[in-house]
């Protein structure tokens, strides 16, 4: 039988021998600090390393923290008995030394590390079986409020202890709603927007969660889990707007005063006001604990309301829920008296006004608040100045203000003017008003004429626009300088053409007769005019105009004569250019204001194209016409009378000559000095412009072109460009040295067509430095050498002539002055 340990060893030497550890430096070799990672829970009976032993030593020994697990054969094989336990030792450390025969260390110990790796075998563990939570509605959502905590044995550092939360479910589920949401590390719970939206104690004052927690992250199938069940008590939220606060106006404790407050729902939140409107004096502050206070007195009168709001926010300035909107109301006092609305109040009444007619409303104001006893006005008249004819001739309405006419009615003639004296109160306070009635003449006169009929008036029918040529006065006994004595006077009957107008003087009341369109006395010669004075302001009932308030007068027209009238300034017809002579092409008409016959004629016909009918006006041509010399064709139509003072006018008649094709084409400018390099070394080319005379059509004009001559087809191309260009091209280079003239003809493509066949006269000639090169010649107009000798040996000979008579004529002269000096000095007297 074989002992059982040397079986044992017999066995792990076939184990390492049959798993390749016999493989010399990866699973064996020399004594010498080692650390080596092995994964708990695996088979017992592992090898781990081979030691070589040099001599003398023989065996080895293990010591250290073997836990009765890890065992080393005297030939150095070093392996465990059991499986290993991350979580019971995590890191072994042992030593190993090798011995001789006699048992004495030859080598070590060295530090052997077992470092043992952890697998997944620990599920997470919730802490409690239960957690229980509390929460307020409307807090703010993403905050925690409650954390469950599981704990995995496994190691933190790998994915095996790597915890993942979530919720499982929600009871009550509203809607399919999740009101709360977990952080899926770290276990927090919070309410979701809607959470934060919809909780309500009211509806719902608990709510039970199963929560989730798994290890590997949660993103493996083979990951262990835990549940927990959670208990949430929903509690009503404190962060709620006050109600609205009242404070009196200028308060004379001591500031500041508290007027309110707001609670966060957690202690903790740091607390500030925000103005709404931008105050410039914004008297409101509130403390940590959220304690709102005024800080100086309020007046009413200068802002009655206050709205701002309180702002709660967590230790980083990070808002904690919305802010509240906070009213406050400033109660007023009676710290106001009335004021009156102007120095003086001023009304009017007509005299003759009824008693109890209404004079008008005195309105003062009050700064306090309106429609309280503070604002409450009471009004009464303290004095009347004159109290003529009596006293207390007016009245006022106690609370509305409004004055009244009371014991009689007034007559401006009596007393123009009333000043009352009124006082206004309210409670606590009184004010003294100054009221002013002016008494107002009433229209109760009407215009009466000076005269009825101012009789004739005769004027001639040029007499100028604008002329006045009648005053007529009317008077009114009414108030002067007002709407009822004002006179406004119409004319009511013989002018229905608007001829004549009437002016009034505002100081005088006098109207003025103007002419205001030119009178004509073949339609009116005679009119009798009919004028009405009355005033601006109606009068009053009872009072009409009658005759007192009508006059009139009789205008005559005379005749003068006048010159024929043209219709029309400038008369306009059209016509084709070509037409035939005789043909009508206008016709003119005129009027005699006097019935007399006319004689038409022409003036400023200085083509003589035309002529005109004497008598009816009709205009023919007598000449052929011609767009091109002149369009329009402009001349002047003379009308005279026939008999009488054989008077005239002129008026315009414009002929528009509508175009025709009946110019041919030509080039658009003269071409000269146009020339190719003799000799030609390549076919060369010259560009053209074409143009005509007539009117441009409107797509403009459309030019063909082409040889003249089929002689010249042999030396000579033309190929169109556009419309109005061609190029001019030779087919060969043998020409000889000097001037060629190619004849071009060009087709206008009208209606109908018109050719023209122009000449381009093209030289070949030596060139130096790129121009054409002609040698000196006589030219016609240029004189030869031996003229222009000739010429200057004349001009010499006349010089020399002139300057030999010049010069006799000098030497004579003064010989004669020579003769004159001797004669003047025998006569000369001495001088002593």
């Amino acid at each position: 039988m074989i002992p059982q340990v040397h079986l044992h060893s017999l066995c792990l030497l076939i184990l390492y021998l049959t798993t390749g550890y016999s493989q010399e430096g990866k699973f064996s070799g020399p004594l010498k600090p080692m650390t080596f990672s092995i994964f708990e829970g695996q088979e017992p009976s592992q090898i781990i390393f081979q030691f070589k032993a040099n001599p003398p030593a023989v065996t080895f020994q293990l010591t250290g923290e073997t836990d009765n697990i890890f065992m080393i054969e005297r030939d150095g094989l070093l392996y465990y008995t059991r499986a290993l336990d991350r979580e019971a030792r995590s890191t072994h450390n042992l030593q190993v030394a090798a011995l001789d025969a006699s048992g004495a260390v030859v080598e070590g110990p060295v530090p052997i590390t077992i470092e043992v790796k952890d697998i997944n075998d620990n599920r997470p563990m919730f802490l409690q079986s239960k957690y229980e939570g509390s929460v307020r509605q409307n807090s703010r959502p993403g905050k925690p409020f409650l954390y469950v905590n599981a704990t995995d044995l496994d190691d933190p550092a790998t994915p095996n202890a790597q915890l993942y939360y979530q919720i499982v479910i929600q009871l009550p589920m509203i809607n399919n709603i999740m009101y709360f949401q977990i952080n899926n590390k770290t276990g927090g719970i919070s309410l979701t927007r809607e959470g934060a939206k919809e909780l309500d104690p009211a509806k719902n004052p608990s709510y039970n969660l199963v929560v989730s927690v798994k290890d590997m992250g949660g993103q493996s199938e083979n990951s262990f889990s835990d549940t927990t069940s959670v208990d949430i008590i929903v509690t009503e939220n404190i962060w709620k707007a006050p109600e609205p606060v009242e404070i009196v106006e200028n308060s004379t404790d001591p500031h500041p005063i508290k007027i309110t407050q707001v609670r966060w729902n957690d202690p903790g939140a740091q607390y500030s006001l925000v103005d709404k409107e931008n105050w410039p004096r914004f008297p409101f502050s509130i403390d940590q604990e959220g304690d709102i206070y005024v800080t100086q007195p309020l007046d009413r009168e200068e802002k009655d309301a206050y709205v701002f709001y309180a702002v709660a926010k967590d230790e980083y300035g990070e808002a904690l829920s919305y802010r509240l909107t906070i009213h406050v109301k400033v109660k007023d006092i009676n710290d106001n008296p009335p004021t009156c609305p102007s120095p003086v109040s001023v009304f009017e009444v007509q005299e003759n006004e009824r008693l109890g007619s209404s004079i008008g409303t005195l309105t003062a104001h009050d700064r306090d608040e309106e429609n309280t006893a503070n604002s409450f006005l009471a009004y009464s008249i303290v004095e009347q100045t004159p109290k003529l004819p009596m006293d207390g001739l007016f009245l006022i309405e106690n609370f509305s203000g409004m004055l009244q006419l009371a014991k009689q009615s007034l007559k401006k003639q009596d007393t123009p003017q009333y000043n009352l004296t009124v006082a206004v109160s309210d409670k606590d306070f009184k004010t003294l008003c100054s009221v002013q009635i002016n008494v107002i003449d009433i229209n109760d006169q009407i215009p009466i004429f000076e005269k009825s009929d101012y009789g004739n008036l005769t004027l001639t029918e040029d007499t100028k626009v604008g002329s006045t040529i009648l005053a007529i006065q009317a008077t009114d006994a009414d108030e002067p300088f007002t709407g009822s004595s004002k006179i406004l006077y119409h004319i009511t009957v013989g002018d229905s053409e608007g001829r004549l107008g009437v002016d009034t003087d505002p100081h005088t009341n006098t109207g003025y007769v103007i002419i205001k369109k030119p009178l004509d006395f073949e339609t009116a010669a005679v009119s009798n005019i009919v004028f009405k004075a009355e005033n601006p302001e109606p009068l009053v009932f009872g009072v009409t105009y009658n005759e007192s308030s009508f006059a009139k007068f009789t205008l005559i027209v005379t005749d003068v004569n006048e010159a024929p009238q043209f219709p029309q300034h400038v008369f306009q017809a059209n016509v084709s250019e070509d037409v035939a002579i005789g043909t009508k092409v206008g016709n003119v008409t005129a009027k005699d204001p006097e019935g007399l016959d006319i004689r038409y004629s022409l003036r400023g016909d200085t083509r003589g194209w035309l002529k005109i009918d004497h008598v009816t006006g009709e205009i023919f041509s007598v000449a052929p016409l011609d767009r091109e010399a002149g369009s329009p064709y402009r001349v002047q139509v003379v009308a005279t009378e026939v008999g009488g003072s054989s008077l005239s006018s002129v008026s315009e008649f414009h002929l528009t000559l509508l175009d025709v094709n009946d110019n041919p084409p030509r080039l658009a400018k003269e071409y000269t000095g146009l020339f190719f390099c003799h000799p030609l070394r390549a076919p060369g080319s010259l560009i053209f412009e074409a143009t005509d005379d007539d009117q441009p059509k409107f797509r403009g004009p459309h030019f063909t072109f082409s040889l003249a001559s089929g002689n010249l087809e042999n030396d000579w191309e033309v190929s169109k460009i556009n419309v109005t260009h061609a190029r001019l091209s030779t087919r060969h280079t043998s020409f000889e040295e000097r001037e060629y003239i190619v004849l071009i003809r060009i087709n206008d493509g009208g209606r109908p067509p018109l050719e023209g066949i122009v000449s381009l006269p093209v030289t070949f000639c030596t060139c130096v430095e790129g121009s054409c090169f002609r040698p000196a010649g006589h030219q016609p107009g240029i004189p030869t050498v031996g003229m222009a000798v000739g010429v200057l040996l004349t001009t010499l000979l006349v010089i020399g002539i002139i300057l030999t008579v010049v010069f006799i004529r000098m030497k004579k002269d003064k010989g004669k002055d020579n003769v004159e000096s001797t004669q003047a000095s025998e006569v000369k007297p001495l001088r002593s």
